[in-house]
């Protein structure tokens, strides 16, 4: 398969009216379409078998006629100096791989190494304080010191700082953008993001060459940010804002969320005390805090190493749907998400299931929502 072609297939389809990005994803999956240029042979008949696809979104999909657009951002893509990572690439973020809305393709500049190493999100307040800023220089000292990359938003305040800390710190780091891979915004990061990439970091968007960073786009930015992340360290944030969005999808998509405390009374952290409040960060004190929840660390390794799980499950009397997670979790633990995605199942359905196989003594959780057999 040539790739330039998928790439191609898969711009189109973003283009394609009423579509999406979770009905493209299941079309490519369910017509096992290795080329996403393929979809636009398809009938409308092949395409309405599709689950969620009617023949209103089909209709669009096979008189599409905007090719002319689709070479123009291919070409901005080569004048940018920038590549692509479909989801399907070696290279593109395992974790943001499973979460409910991928992007399906992403344009970087910088190492491609850089998106598969374990990282931790750290984001927070535009505008910092002191105590914010001193915050997130430790922190990130200590992940760096800890070989985890650092990414975030390339925003002002809480993202320039551990951006620029992690640089300086000799680490890696990723900064997911709102706008085009072309058009840095704030423009004063221009500097700190030409650092990045030639640090061995990168920067990634969905959104192609020319983009500008209109506000609509930076929740969805910020939803890359802890997708592709094992969890989110919200170091300052009032009680609105863009942190706290982000520590809104971590929960959704099943990341933690560690929460640097502040002082009573201090607006600027009144979001970071209100999530360790109402129970949806945690609140840490040490990197330990961190690495004793994830299944990663000092060793910069995912410890997901090969695992011997016992043959218990194997002399009960499971449910059929029982019977699969057990099948699926036999040759290693898996992540919640990963977990869904091997069973084509919504987490609704298969977490119940798995309550009861934990009940029965059959699986265990461990730290980063992953399961295992005992």
């Amino acid at each position: 398969m040539e790739r330039k072609s998928h790439y191609r297939g898969l711009i189109a389809l973003q283009l394609v009216p009423g579509l999406g990005l979770q009905r493209a994803r299941i079309l490519l999956q369910q017509l096992r379409a290795e080329d996403a240029s393929e979809l636009f042979r398809c009938s409308i008949r092949e395409l309405t078998k599709t689950d969620g696809i009617g023949e209103n979104v089909a209709g669009n999909l096979v008189r599409f006629n905007e090719w002319q657009k689709v070479d123009r951002i291919l070409l901005q893509t080569q004048k940018a100096g920038a590549r692509f990572i479909a989801f399907d690439d070696e290279h593109y973020p395992e974790l943001l791989r499973h979460i409910y809305d991928p992007p399906l393709i992403l344009w970087l500049r910088g190492s491609s190494e850089a998106l598969t190493a374990p990282g931790i999100g750290v984001v927070g307040t535009r505008r910092p304080g002191r105590y914010g800023l001193s915050q997130t220089v430790e922190w990130v000292k200590n992940l760096v010191s800890s070989n985890v990359s650092v990414n975030s938003g390339l925003a002002y305040g809480v993202d320039t700082a551990a951006h620029r800390e992690t640089l300086d710190a000799g680490g890696k780091t990723v900064a997911v953008l709102g706008s085009g891979i072309n058009v840095i915004y704030p423009a004063r990061n221009s500097g700190l993001a030409k650092r990045i990439t030639e640090q061995g970091g990168a920067l990634i968007t969905e959104y192609p060459p020319n983009t500008p960073p209109d506000a609509v786009n930076f929740p969805g930015r910020n939803r890359i940010v802890s997708g592709m992340s094992h969890g989110i360290l919200v170091v300052e944030s009032g009680i609105k804002g863009g942190s706290m969005i982000t520590a809104r999808y971590a929960l959704d998509q099943n990341r933690e969320v560690f929460v640097v405390p502040h002082p009573l009374g201090y607006a600027g952290g009144e979001g970071c005390n209100y999530l360790i409040r109402t129970g949806q960060g945690k609140l840490v004190q040490t990197p330990d805090d961190i690495f004793d929840e994830l299944s990663i660390g000092p060793a910069d390794v995912i410890k997901s190493t090969q695992l011997h799980p016992g043959e218990a499950w194997k002399k009960l009397d499971l449910s059929p749907g029982q019977t699969e997670i057990c099948k699926a979790l036999n040759v290693d633990k898996l992540h919640i998400d990963v977990l869904c995605e091997k069973l084509n199942l919504p987490g609704y359905k298969v977490l119940p299931e798995m309550l009861e196989l934990e009940m029965r003594g059959v699986v265990r959780q461990s730290a980063g929502k992953y399961f295992e057999l005992v």
